[in-house]
């Protein structure tokens, strides 16, 4: 059975900085596409960022939110990819989470309903 472990969440000023961290277990890491998505209460989910393991390393996937300020990565080693957030602003106050599946074509990666297995979720909260 396919897990997904989040860490990371937290209160932080505008600004600040947080990095999460999705730590996938009973599968092959390799294979899995692994994202995050936020979302605020009465809104949908909203594409945050995926890592799509590739030839030599992965490819990195960002929403518009995220261009520019947030950088995902993954550690295969580790089974975990993390995603660094940097100035960070009230906008970005949501709760975010972690999404895996290996069954994800490349034109469906933003799509929160192509991901079959999902995190728990961890909340962020930016303020001062």
């Amino acid at each position: 059975q396919v897990r997904l472990e989040e860490s990371g969440g937290g209160l932080v000023q505008p600004g600040g900085s947080l990095r999460l961290s999705c730590t996938v277990s009973g599968s092959n890491f390799r294979d899995y596409t692994v994202a995050y998505f936020r979302q605020t209460p009465g809104d949908g989910r909203e594409f945050v960022a995926a890592a799509r393991n590739s030839r030599g390393g992965y490819r990195p996937y960002y929403g518009d939110s995220a261009k520019g300020r947030f950088t995902i990565s993954r550690d295969n080693g580790k089974n975990t990819v993390y995603l660094e957030m940097t100035n960070l602003s009230s906008g970005d106050t949501a709760a975010y989470y972690c999404a895996a599946s290996s069954t994800i074509i490349t034109s469906q990666t933003t799509n929160y309903g192509s991901y079959r297995h999902w995190g728990q979720g961890t909340q962020v909260t930016v303020s001062s």
